[in-house]
């Protein structure tokens, strides 16, 4: 049997570009993905985007960090964002401009007059918002599509429908056993998503309290297209987001509803919700619900994500937690996670990141 230097359990993202980084890097590596393909969860369910804001100012550097290996790749086309604010949260724009300022992403203030001439149909009472230019939409599958490709080359293996059921420590390695099939390797990685505290437990490590959370989106037809220039529409108090895809709308109600590790569905108090919220935005007629999806993103209790070896539990490393950020900050991640577990320095991408911060050792 053959023994890996790196079993990762995940094809998702995480797993895919951490795959190709440890890869390259000369490790042996095996992706074990439990579906018959993989993404089939949270990666294949996203409605991406690149925002430089998006998930706090602790997330931004990573953010920053990988939008050049986005631009460079082709995955990133220009939309631009706006949180946008009725007088009332007049409070919360000038706390985001105090959190973010900082932290060197670009944005500006606008006021009533530049906020309506970007969003057209908008309602009398938005009168303010934050404006992102930067903001990108990120074509998900080619990303994720190109790490494949990108580990596939550097000689990874990766096996589907490969659900681990068993995970043993003996003599330094690994035993793991996966639909009736037994593999090895010398450091297990959790990049398993919603599962990723399932597989700690089933490794005999400490879990980390990484709690997936249901996001609900609804592609509409409106009664007239939306532009396709639309910028990304988000609520400055974390109610709803919204822009065109093909001619339709893709709309969340910005939900984070507790949920199992599981297949998600769409909730129809969700779907309601976010219908009802967009209405008090825009006078855009609806013409038809077209299609509903729901996606698990997983957070540690702190929000940020968890890159690097267990500090209790030998051989075993985490790459989990990524909340709704992973496929904006994949590139940055997957090479800080690769440098850390290879014990290998920084280099251009990474050198502003600080490991320590996204370290599973914090919460020991």
């Amino acid at each position: 049997m053959t023994v890996h230097d790196f079993a990762i359990v995940g094809a998702g993202i995480a797993g895919a570009s951490l795959g190709a980084e440890l890869a390259e890097g000369g490790a042996r590596v095996l992706i074990l993905e439990a579906e018959d393909m993989p993404g089939y969860h949270a990666t294949g369910r996203s409605a991406a985007f690149w925002e430089e804001c998006y998930g706090g100012p602790q997330i931004v550097p990573l953010t920053l960090a990988s939008g050049d290996y986005l631009r460079d790749g082709g995955f990133l086309t220009p939309r631009g964002a706006l949180y946008i604010g009725r007088e009332e949260d007049t409070g919360l724009l000038d706390a985001f401009e105090e959190r973010f300022g900082p932290t060197g992403a670009a944005f500006e203030r606008l006021g009533r007059s530049a906020l309506g001439a970007r969003l057209p149909g908008l309602r009398p009472q938005w009168s303010a918002a934050i404006w992102e230019p930067g903001c990108a939409d990120i074509d998900v599958a080619a990303l994720h599509q190109h790490y494949l490709a990108r580990a596939a080359k550097a000689g990874a293996r990766l096996v589907c429908r490969a659900r681990v059921t068993q995970a043993k420590r003996r003599s330094g390695g690994w035993t793991l056993n996966a639909q009736e099939t037994r593999f090895a390797a010398s450091t297990l990685v959790n990049a398993a998503g919603a599962w990723a505290d399932e597989l700690a437990g089933l490794a005999g490590a400490q879990p980390l309290g990484i709690a997936p959370l249901r996001r609900t989106v609804v592609q509409l037809r409106l009664a007239q297209p939306p532009p396709a220039d639309l910028p990304l529409a988000l609520d400055i108090g974390g109610r709803f987001y919204f822009k065109p895809e093909a001619g339709r709308l893709w709309l969340s109600p910005h939900d984070e509803t507790p949920s199992q590790p599981c297949d998600a569905a769409p909730e129809e108090l969700a779907v309601a919700q976010a219908i009802a919220r967009l209405e008090t935005v825009v006078d855009w007629g609806i013409a038809g619900v077209e299609r509903r999806w729901a996606g698990l993103r997983s957070f540690a209790p702190d929000r940020l994500p968890v890159y690097g070896p267990d500090p209790a539990t030998e051989g075993f490393a985490w790459f989990a937690g990524q909340g709704g950020y992973g496929i904006q900050t994949s590139p940055a991640a997957a090479r800080l996670a690769a440098q850390v577990l290879l014990g290998r320095g920084p280099d251009a991408m990474t050198a502003r990141l600080d490991p320590a911060l996204y370290s599973p050792a914090r919460f020991r």
